[in-house]
């Protein structure tokens, strides 16, 4: 009856802090785990405790109390009662949210352990939610990430990969991805690319799970890792691979393309992402699938992935020793299409359509098969009354992107070659 009746008394915010004062209320709350109570006595203890860890006033006294959080941890991982276990673990993902504890809290290994074994075994959804929420609270926080990542050679990172993938609850699921995302950084991306299964767990998930706000979750956490991920680490393929699939995310919003425009910026991963299989396709089928329209609304997304994916052809051939690779059917096709684009929103990926030719055509070899190619000249002689049209009208350089009117030099160099 006492329990019941400070539990009632818990229920009201304002009282949580004063009772935790109280002398001698943890000593009798961390005996639940010591002492023959009823099923129902410990239920009742350890939902009075999760009431008053629920306040933030108590979060950092509760969690210096070490006989206190061991008591709470073996109800955790060892009552029978399901509903006990489900308390303790809600009094420890609310220790985890309080910034104060949650360094000191990421380094008791016993803490780490007890949230990876509820997230993986436990059998109700609330403490599976609630273990793998203490996980995101704890990998909020920067000092935290790397001691995360490689507890247990990785079993943190394995709990949250198929939690992410299997678990019944949308959001543990959900949860889960971001915990994922916020582990990815600099310190962390060689660690977690290479752990088996990830970075190919995150691309399926972005697809294939039936709750959007998962398949974003997943694809941020694939991209935030994608940032990290350098083409020296032993992942860099893997990553390719994951990006490709990811890239047919219908609610990607644009992340997963961008990735391809960033990194093919940089000169040190041209050569590796031109001839790196299915590549080179995955890129001309996103071009291919944009419908021309005039109505961007229906599709903003989807013109954000042409411009990045058209973008990132353009910046491949930027390197001579790709011209001959990308000058086939597939990036020919894309090209066509992309400088075809006749809406405005079509602008930027109509200039670097034209730039991508352009760079092609320097390697004289290519010109008969890209002056053959059916549509290409067409394409080319719009953008070159555009760019007329420009000049007439007294606009320096293309409105759209400022790059320089490249389409007449190119169309003349065509037809030289046919």
């Amino acid at each position: 009856h006492i329990s019941r009746i400070l539990l009632h008394m818990t229920r009201i915010s304002e009282l949580r802090v004063p009772l935790a004062n109280h002398p001698g209320l943890f000593s009798v709350l961390e005996r639940v785990a010591t002492l023959p109570l009823s099923v129902e006595n410990r239920v009742l203890r350890m939902r009075l405790l999760a009431n008053l860890a629920n306040s933030d006033g108590n979060k950092e006294t509760i969690f210096e109390r070490s006989s206190l959080l061991e008591s709470i941890m073996k109800v955790a991982t060892l009552d029978k009662s399901d509903n006990a276990r489900e308390y303790a673990a809600a009094v420890l993902m609310d220790l985890a949210s309080h910034p104060a504890n949650q360094i000191e809290m990421a380094k008791i290994d016993k803490v780490l352990g007890t949230f990876v074994k509820l997230a993986i075994v436990e059998d109700k959804v609330e403490t599976r939610e609630y273990a793998v929420s203490g996980l995101q609270n704890l990998a909020f926080e920067k000092q935290n990430r790397r001691q995360l990542v490689t507890y247990g050679s990785g079993v943190v990172i394995e709990a949250l990969k198929k939690t992410t993938s299997m678990d019944a609850n949308d959001k543990t699921r959900r949860r889960s991805a971001g915990a994922l995302t916020n582990l990815a950084c600099d310190e962390t991306a060689d660690l977690m690319g290479k752990h088996a299964g990830l970075l190919k767990t995150l691309a399926h998930v972005s697809i294939s799970d039936q709750n959007a706000d998962v398949q974003q979750r997943a694809t941020l956490a694939l991209t935030k890792l994608s940032n990290s991920i350098t083409v020296k680490m032993s992942s860099w393929s893997n990553l390719l691979d994951a990006l490709i699939t990811a890239s047919q995310c219908k609610v990607a919003d644009g992340i997963v393309t961008a990735m391809f425009r960033v990194k093919t910026r940089a000169e040190e991963n041209r050569a590796s992402m031109v001839n790196h299989p299915r590549l080179l396709e995955t890129l001309s089928r996103i071009v291919l699938d944009t419908q021309d329209t005039f109505d961007v609304k229906k599709s903003p997304a989807a013109y954000k992935d042409c411009e990045n994916v058209t973008k990132a052809i353009a910046h491949l051939a930027n390197d001579p020793l790709n011209h001959k690779t990308i000058c086939n059917k597939h990036i020919l096709a894309a090209l066509v299409h992309g400088a075809s684009l006749s809406s405005p929103a079509g602008a930027v990926t109509r200039d670097a359509a034209i730039l991508a030719m352009e760079r092609m055509a320097m390697d004289h070899s290519n010109r008969p098969m890209m002056a053959r190619y059916p549509g290409m000249l067409v394409s080319i002689a719009k953008a070159t009354e555009r760019e007329m049209n420009e000049e007439l009208n007294g606009v320096p350089k293309s409105s759209a992107s400022g790059q320089p009117r490249l389409a007449k030099p190119l169309l003349m160099s065509l037809l030289v070659a046919m």
